[in-house]
């Protein structure tokens, strides 16, 4: 086997948390050399979820674009950044800066991934000590390569480290289908192998290979299958040690998440970063301008509502409450959000008079840097409604009109329902019963796009179910997208300047 170029996978990445392909190499280093015990393989696993944290992942760059391109999330008007206003007008470019820079990001995380599972194979350890291991780099493998299959379709697909650069600069597209294929593999290994509780949800147990599984499937149409993974976990509810937490408040306090049954897969930002790794960007993207409430500074006003998800999102629902701010704190003085750009009492001009997402601020904790930068935010990638949900729609699918697909609504609508007063006279949302399999099938997606405002999952919605013409549309949260079309805008362009180091991943996408 070659040697690595690199120590840099190993001990770059996962220790120091970044890596720069182009720097000089600090060593020669073969693989038998440094895989001498699962604790090295650990190092290499440690890397690929480092990396989830970098700003060029999940925290900035691709949640941004996922926000921006869906109906939920509007740019700031004053905000004239190329990158932005191409993912929010759906007028994306092949040269956009955002792609630029995650799509490495991504294969970095795949890169750490595979080094980990190559290098297991020189460790001499029991199947029982050592695939529990790396069965946490295929879920990371698995977690990663779902993103970039959705938003780009066929794209290379890498399963062992790379080790000979001119061969890496020159590898095909692997189909979406087989890609799917290659996750699906990856989840059933991490799903047989990983525990059925980890101390942390940052790192995957049993439930979230399986949620991830159910998910996939859901994506793919699979209904039964997608079925059959949600509601094996919620038959082991009580040995994955899962729930609802009571109050949807809750789930965006930095100090109750940890100990929430709810979170299946988070990305815990834990207050402190080494430079861009680490840093929690979604505080100060989301966050109102010069607001003193949270004593962050403020945000940035970039990732604004549009004034429809506040009009059209019933009051009635406590998840409105917790997920929006509609009022601010001006030199002591708090205003609505009518009052957000009037200068005179210190608000910021920008044109941005609406309400803001408080997901990432409310109660995120102290942060070290300015504009909430470094919060203790969790971003919760998979929770256990969207389990609940993901059940109800594949059951719906198969057998329309069952009480059980209610059941999980239903279950998902009683939280809803409840206040942190407890409130007992509360009666929206109303529990669901007798739809038609249409009218569950447009309910079910809507209460998806409230259960789960801002937390990245609704592009991904409105293009697994071709809802585009409809949300994007005269009547849609932000009025007519005249650029959106159908044959375009379900996927991403490949980045341009992937194509041109190696051309063997051209041809690019539809449309652009």
């Amino acid at each position: 086997m070659k040697k690595f170029k690199y120590i840099f996978l190993l001990i770059a990445i996962s220790i120091m948390g970044c890596s720069n392909l182009e720097e000089e190499p600090v060593g020669l280093l073969a693989p038998e050399s440094f895989f001498t015990s699962l604790d090295k393989v650990e190092t290499a696993v440690n890397g690929a979820y480092g990396h989830m944290l970098h700003r060029n992942f999940m925290s900035r760059e691709m949640s941004m674009s996922l926000m921006l391109a869906s109906d939920m999330v509007d740019l700031n008007p004053n905000v004239g950044n190329a990158e932005r206003v191409q993912f929010n007008n759906l007028g994306v470019l092949a040269d956009n800066s955002n792609i630029a820079v995650y799509w490495p990001k991504c294969y970095q995380i795949i890169g750490a991934a595979n080094q980990a599972i190559a290098g297991a194979k020189f460790v001499n350890a029991d199947a029982a000590n050592k695939n529990p291991i790396i069965a946490q780099a295929y879920f990371a493998r698995a977690f990663v390569y779902y993103h970039l299959v959705r938003q780009f379709g066929a794209i290379p697909y890498l399963d062992e480290p790379v080790t000979d650069v001119q061969a890496g600069a020159s590898i095909s597209k692997t189909s979406a289908a087989d890609v799917y294929t290659k996750i699906i593999a990856d989840l059933e290994f991490a799903k047989e192998w990983l525990p059925n509780t980890q101390a942390s949800r940052s790192r995957p147990a049993k439930s979230a290979a399986s949620a991830y599984l159910a998910d996939v499937y859901l994506t793919l149409g699979d209904y039964a299958k997608a079925y059959a993974e949600a509601k094996d976990i919620i038959d082991k509810e009580g040995i994955y040690n899962l729930g609802l937490e009571p109050d949807f408040q809750d789930l965006f306090d930095s100090s109750k998440i940890d100990a929430s049954l709810e979170p299946i897969f988070v990305l815990d930002f834990i207050g402190q970063s080494n430079g861009d790794q680490g840093r929690d960007y979604q505080a100060a993207f989301t966050g109102i301008r010069n607001d003193a409430t949270y004593g962050y500074g403020g945000g940035w006003s970039v990732e604004v509502p549009s004034l429809s998800v506040y009009s059209t999102w019933n009051g009635k629902d406590y998840r409105k409450a917790v997920s929006l701010d509609t009022t601010a704190t001006f030199r002591g003085v708090v205003v609505d959000y009518t009052q957000f750009t009037n200068t005179g009492i210190g608000g910021y001009g920008s044109g941005d008079n609406r309400p803001h997402i408080a997901k990432y601020t409310r109660k995120a904790g102290v942060a070290a840097e300015g504009n909430g930068r470094t919060t203790n935010s969790n971003y919760l990638m998979m929770r256990y409604s969207e389990v609940l949900l993901i059940a109800a729609e594949a059951l719906n699918e198969i057998t329309p009109g069952t009480a059980e697909a209610d059941g999980y609504v239903n279950r998902v609508r009683t939280r809803a329902r409840a206040g942190a007063d407890g409130s007992a006279a509360r009666t929206y949302p109303a529990n669901v019963s007798g739809l038609s399999q249409t009218d569950f099938r447009t309910m079910i997606l809507e209460e998806r796009k409230w259960e789960f405002a801002f937390e990245f999952k609704r592009w991904y919605d409105i293009a697994r179910r071709d809802l585009g013409a409809q949300v994007f549309g005269a009547s849609g949260l932000e009025g007519a997208k005249p650029n959106f079309v159908a044959a375009r805008n379900y996927l991403f362009p490949l980045p341009a300047n992937e194509l041109v180091r190696n051309p063997n991943l051209l041809p690019q996408n539809t449309g652009y």
